[in-house]
């Protein structure tokens, strides 16, 4: 598992519901959980606020 995935299952949040808070669908998110995509500056930015870390710590 990556760092966005531990992170979601430590605040409880489902794949859809970070999907619907990041306005991204669950399937991108898989994506970028599994290490097919990069995210965007926005969507990372947005990931990392929503799971209250920062972008270097989730994706370095």
């Amino acid at each position: 598992m990556n760092k966005i995935t531990n992170l979601r299952k430590e605040k409880g949040i489902t794949q859809e519901e970070l999907a619907l808070k990041v306005g991204i669908t669950r399937a991108y998110l898989s994506n970028l959980e599994n290490g097919k995509y990069k995210p965007s500056l926005d969507v990372a930015l947005k990931i990392a606020e929503i799971l209250e870390s920062t972008v270097e710590k989730i994706f370095k």
